[in-house]
């Protein structure tokens, strides 16, 4: 998401950066690069207006066109007005006072309310909470049995009935099951339509009002872009949403709607959906998003997702051995498999700051046969060789270019690409950053 604006942005500033002193002719150019950019990636025009005219207010003040380095401050203000535009943003549900407490799913059918149901109750089970999920949406074909299967999947209770029973009483059974069970939140899944109307609120609303849920969240479709928006405006005046979840914002590359829904409907952005897995699935931080806009990386993100993966013991084992030059082939494989679980490694480097950039240049799903590459390079060594790569002579390099199905020079390349690594992983330690990131993927 926002790879579009990403890039045009990056070039305004680098613009900017050039041109040392700023005259305020300078800053209405770049303001109205920033327009174009902003409207090409389809943000709603009235929200772009807005933005504009806050950073231009603040980029002609006299603490900026004084400045020693005026592009860095206007970067400085468009990150803290792009925080301002994304709102307050909690990354998690705010429960009732007493429970179970009620998250009830709305939108229009094809946003992936189900998908991300089973996604909420896993992120909620990552954080120490027990989640139920109720099938309640009785229109669409095998909506209650997709429930059923994500649930099975995931280990996660599902409550569903006859779909002949009111979608009300269904919500309403599930509340009471869950507090039977002592499980703190209840997600009920609810149906949609291909277009709001009457029918579909007069529903939404008698589960609501039955259940008095503590979050009436909006599940939307990222790549409707501003029909998101408009979808939005219209579920708030007919059943007052909490929070909005954008989903399939990994196949969006310009990314308005995140920027514009929030502006205009004045509802706070939840969670974003990143992938089709299971744990594509993550807290809305303004702060961290406006970061990955502007191409500076999302280091806490990128930590969470680390600490979640990797063995806190390993990764101190891993340092050690790092530390006194034994981090071998064995430890690079495992680190390559974690990093897998990671999720897909265009979006792991995306967080990274300075990766961004590289991520771009490599064509996508290059990065992943690398790695299957890498990986097949490796296990077709011996034990021996994987903890002592000095040994790799020619005659074991052809034995482990045929048993990977490569070319003896790949192996080179691998093994040339490892001793950089090696370097790289020292430097990191001393605090210093390589000048070349690009070797480790082969180019």
């Amino acid at each position: 998401m926002f790879e579009l604006l990403t890039e045009k942005l990056s070039k305004v500033f680098s613009g900017l950066g050039k041109r040392g002193k700023l005259s305020e002719k300078d800053i209405d150019e770049a303001m109205r690069e920033v327009r174009l950019a902003l409207l090409e990636a389809d943000v709603n025009f009235k929200v772009v207006k807005d933005f504009i005219a806050r950073v231009r207010e603040r980029a002609v003040g006299a603490d900026v066109l004084q400045s020693l380095t005026p592009a860095q401050m206007i970067i400085k203000i468009v990150n803290e007005e792009l925080i301002k535009t994304l709102g307050d943003g909690q990354g998690k549900l705010v429960p009732s006072p007493k429970s179970p407490s009620v998250a009830m799913l709305v939108g229009l059918q094809g946003s992936g309310k189900t998908t991300t149901a089973a996604k909420l109750a896993l992120n909620l089970r990552k954080n120490g909470q027990k989640a139920l999920l109720v099938a309640a949406d009785t229109r669409r074909p095998a909506a209650i049995q997709q429930l059923i299967t994500l649930g099975k999947q995931l280990d996660i209770p599902v409550h569903s009935e006859d779909p002949k029973v009111s979608t009300k009483d269904i919500a309403v059974h599930g509340v009471e099951k869950a507090r039977l069970l002592g499980i703190q939140w209840v997600i009920i899944d609810t149906a949609g339509r291909l277009h709001i109307d009457e029918e579909l609120m007069e529903e939404l609303a008698q589960i609501r009002k039955a259940t008095n849920p503590a979050e009436v969240l909006l599940v939307v479709d990222s790549m409707t872009g501003q029909d998101a928006v408009r979808v939005a405006e219209e579920f708030n005046k007919k059943v007052s949403i909490t929070g909005l979840i954008l989903t399939k914002t990994d196949g969006d590359a310009r990314g308005g709607a995140a920027l514009s829904v929030r502006w205009v409907t004045g509802v706070p952005i939840r969670f974003l959906g990143t992938s089709e897995k299971p744990d594509g699935f993550e807290g809305f931080y303004p702060d961290r998003l406006a970061s990955r806009i502007l191409g500076m990386g999302d280091m806490l993100t990128f930590i969470e997702k680390a600490q979640s993966t990797f063995d806190a013991a390993k990764m101190e084992e891993l340092e050690k051995k790092v530390k006194s030059s034994k981090f071998d082939l064995e430890d690079f494989l495992e680190q390559l498999r974690a990093l897998k679980k990671m999720g897909p490694l265009a979006s792991v480097m995306d967080m990274i700051p300075g990766f961004n950039k590289i991520s771009a240049k490599i064509p996508e799903g290059v990065q992943e046969k690398q790695m299957k590459k890498i990986e097949a390079m490796i296990l077709s060594m011996t034990p021996a060789e994987r903890q002592n790569p000095n040994m790799i002579d020619g005659s074991r390099r052809k034995r482990i270019a045929r048993g990977s199905g490569v070319q003896p020079q790949d192996v080179n390349q691998l093994l040339n690409q490892f001793v950089q690594m090696q370097k790289m992983m020292k430097m990191g330690m001393k605090g210093k950053m390589p000048k070349n990131m690009m070797g480790m993927m082969g180019r």
